[in-house]
């Protein structure tokens, strides 16, 4: 009886996690598409809310460290248990990588809204912020529904991101090269597209972790990505 009393304690205290988890991501899913929003329409006050609306990301982060630290303590979890809370702690900690880059977008719209890049540049751009968003919900869902597939499916995708990333970074070298007066604008298109890549590895991050849940092992080693999709200018999140 006691031995019960114990497992629907814990049970209880994981699903608490795991809902801070579902709202997390939701919110990550929406700075994403606000973000890509607001460089496409050079919003600026809606880029400025992405930016202010992170700090909520971050706060759910630090809670669901504190209280997955505390479950550990209190219940000493094994096996698939202890799989489940550590899973909790690195999705928590991809989802807010993610949100770091969508405000690192958001922070450029200022910018270039003054720089004037080609027409459908940006929109590019967020198509491909559309499709991370997108490869985001489902690895969400394969979390909540221990959906390993699904999982696979998230990983297999990142592929598409980067073809996305590695066909406008083509396009951008190309409209510099016609038009000097496109370098600004292009360039800084290209440091947002290439945190929107990161983006899909971060989920692809979290699709890993469900996969390991559920079946208590990793999937196989990472893919090379092709040189443009590896090329990183300094495209850190801020």
């Amino acid at each position: 009886m006691n031995d019960q009393h114990i497992l629907s304690a814990y049970d209880r205290d994981l699903e608490g996690i795991q809902s801070h988890i579902m709202k997390m991501g939701g919110l990550v899913e929406h700075s994403i598409k606000l973000a890509a929003q607001a460089l496409e329409t050079r919003d600026l006050d809606l880029a400025a809310n992405v930016r202010s609306d992170d700090k909520k990301i971050d706060a759910l982060e630090e809670q669901i460290n504190q209280e997955a630290a505390r479950l550990i303590a209190l219940r000493a979890p094994m096996g698939r248990d202890l799989r489940a809370i550590l899973s909790v702690m690195k999705i928590s900690s991809n989802l807010e990588r993610i949100g770091d880059y969508s405000k690192n977008m958001a922070k450029r719209t200022a910018v270039l809204a003054e720089a004037n890049p080609p027409n459908g540049a940006a929109k590019s751009v967020r198509r491909m912020a559309r499709e991370v968003e997108l490869m985001l919900k489902d690895a969400l869902d394969a979390y909540i529904q221990n959906d390993a597939d699904l999982a696979n499916a998230v990983i297999i995708r990142d592929e598409d991101v980067d073809q996305m990333y590695n066909s406008l970074f083509r396009n951008f070298l190309t409209y510099m090269m016609e038009d000097p007066r496109n370098i600004t604008g292009c360039m800084h298109l290209q440091f947002i597209a290439k945190n929107v890549e990161r983006m899909g590895d971060h989920v692809t991050a979290i699709a890993e972790q469900v996969i390991y849940q559920v079946t208590g092992e990793m999937p196989d080693e990472d893919r090379p990505k092709d040189n443009a999709a590896a090329y990183d200018p300094s495209a850190q999140p801020g």
